[in-house]
């Protein structure tokens, strides 16, 4: 980059980008405090998902910090790890329903105390299936905002009218 001149990325300044972004954060953020509390409070019943669902967790706020950050990259990955956790959603919560019969024990949480009811795991199971549905839909909303494009524009020069290249 020459003296004289800076870079500009006039997609980000847009209102719907800019809405699209802080959703996509929401949704991400969201959809990882369901899972820590599904995992939380269902410990003892997960069968060897606690490992991934810790995985998703972190997944999902890494991905949250780098779109906060406007980086486009972890959008697809978002919306393929979706798809994933909605499957697994919807396989797993008919199953935390079944548990809401005589025979069965409310799980014990992660710390040793008695979990959160079956009923409720059932629940939050469910709402994870919208909010994946919702995350695929925004990250790649966002993706085809082209949040990267960069405009190299003299010191000075912020023309945002109908003649400006970046205005289109």
């Amino acid at each position: 980059m020459e003296a004289g001149y800076v870079i500009d990325r006039p997609n980000r300044e847009k209102a719907s980008s800019k809405t699209t972004r802080a959703i996509v954060v929401a949704l991400l953020l969201i959809s990882a405090a369901v899972m820590l509390i599904v995992m939380l409070g269902g410990w003892s019943a997960l069968q060897s998902g606690p490992v991934l669902q810790l995985a998703y967790v972190i997944a999902y706020v890494g991905m949250a910090y780098y779109v906060g950050q406007w980086n486009r990259g972890p959008l697809p990955v978002a919306a393929a790890l979706a798809i994933i956790l909605g499957i697994f959603a919807v396989i797993a919560a008919p199953e935390w329903f079944q548990r809401d019969k005589t025979g069965f024990a409310t799980p014990d949480s992660v710390f040793g105390t008695t979990g959160l009811e079956a009923q409720v795991l059932g629940l939050l199971t469910w709402l994870l299936v919208p909010l994946q549905v919702l995350l695929i839909f925004f990250s790649m909303q966002g993706f085809r905002q082209d949040w990267h494009v960069e405009v190299e524009r003299p010191v000075g020069t912020l023309d945002r009218g109908p003649g400006d290249p970046a205005h289109a």
